[in-house]
């Protein structure tokens, strides 16, 4: 459903172009909860959908977002220069942030405390330690909203701070217990392989997954499932750059569909993730199920796709090959299978091939990394392998580290 504002926005924004129009925000308390506060956009933003919102008629309104929605998915070709990247990329963050919801404030944050409840050695030093931690403080006499996760940890390790892994899990039901090794698909156990490889790593339950109890519409400080997940990712990795065994400077993120995507937004969003890795996440919006998106527009990921864009890729604000540029020059790799029935081959090697062109801009090619296994919506053990030692030569993993 449409936030109420939104569906106002349509009648009454445009109305006075010319007045400073500011879209509601958030801001965290030193607590970690959420105020409303004003979130400025740039004057041309502002007076660009100021007029866009001010048409009556449904069709003309659209009509009129496909317009502004040109300059969004034009040719990375026209970025010619790193200027004219981050110039770009500002922009893209902007429309992220309408469709998503803006994402609050983190300059007031406190340290993320968390809470061991079980502890399970599996040999060789390696630790699963099941956590929860605050990422959200109540409002108004509310609960603190926590998430539950596991966390591998090496007990038997040198002085030397290992690199960290956000693991991200897909649409399943048991959440964080698939990547950590715990049921599910095994070739999804990714938290548990990557910690038996060396790394420090953290899988968490997304919003309504795994023990997250989760309303999305009862909730009114976050305008998408996708920014709630991003802001409790960032979180955990708050946590992660705080643990005395892990290398602040050396974090990857790593996720399966559901995960795949999360990791993308997160990567975006999230400058500490210096690689990232998405298995069957993505493809291009006009790619994915001939151009229909409403397997994107549920609570748990973006409402406003739908009711502001009528699930029509020519009008979403934003596309894969601009998130995945976003990550330069910071690390990205996917495994994207030829037989995926979710997310198209053609529109993942269309975005690839565009986002290329920044990551050649920074001077980094090698940064970026693809491959097409021959299987379906899946992560096989090649792909996985492949992925991973992605992840060792961009984190620095040391050979004297792994298990």
């Amino acid at each position: 459903m449409c936030p109420r504002e939104w569906r106002d926005a349509r009648r009454e924004c445009g109305r006075s172009v010319a007045r400073a129009v500011q879209w509601q925000a958030a801001e965290v308390t030193a607590r970690g909860s959420v105020n409303a506060m004003q979130f400025p956009m740039s004057a041309l933003f502002l007076v660009l959908w100021g007029a866009l919102l001010a048409t009556s008629a449904s069709k003309s309104f659209s009509q009129d977002l496909a317009t502004a929605a040109v300059g969004v998915h034009e040719n990375l070709e026209t970025v010619t220069s790193l200027e004219d990247w981050r110039i770009r990329r500002a922009s893209i963050r902007r429309n992220l942030e309408v469709v998503m919801g803006p994402l609050p404030d983190r300059s007031r944050l406190v340290p993320v405390e968390f809470q061991v409840l079980d502890e399970v050695a599996l040999g060789q030093g390696l630790v699963r330690r099941k956590i929860e931690y605050t990422t959200e403080g109540g409002q108004e006499g509310g609960r603190d909203v926590r998430v539950r996760a596991y966390l591998f940890e090496h007990t038997l390790t040198s002085s030397e701070a290992r690199p960290a892994i956000l693991c991200l899990h897909q649409t399943v039901g048991v959440g964080k217990e698939e990547p950590s090794g715990m049921g599910g698909s095994v070739n999804l156990h990714y938290a548990l392989e990557l910690a038996q490889r060396g790394y420090v790593t953290l899988a968490p339950d997304y919003p309504s997954f795994g023990e997250y109890e989760y309303d999305f519409r009862s909730n009114p400080r976050w305008a998408s499932g996708s920014m709630k997940a991003i802001w409790d990712n960032m979180r955990a990795v708050d946590l992660l750059e705080r643990l005395p065994g892990v290398d602040a400077a050396r974090i990857g993120c790593i996720g399966h569909s559901l995960g795949g995507h999360n990791t993308i937004f997160t990567s975006f969003f999230d400058e500490r993730i210096l690689a990232a890795v998405s298995s069957c996440g993505f493809t291009r919006f006009g790619k994915y199920y001939g151009g229909n998106l409403r397997g994107w527009t549920s609570d748990r990921y973006m409402p406003r796709i739908a009711c502001m864009y009528s699930n029509d890729p020519r009008l979403v604000p934003f596309d894969f090959p601009e998130l995945i540029a976003g990550i330069a020059p910071r690390a990205f790799f996917t495994s994207s299978p030829i037989g995926d029935a979710n997310f198209e081959v053609s529109g993942v090697r269309e975005a690839i091939q565009e986002s290329s062109r920044v990551y050649r801009l920074y001077g980094v090619p090698e940064r970026l990394g693809a491959i097409y296994p021959e299987s379906a919506h899946d992560f096989p053990l090649a792909a996985r392998q492949e992925a991973y030692r992605f992840l060792d030569q961009m984190l620095s993993l040391r050979p004297s580290l792994q298990n």
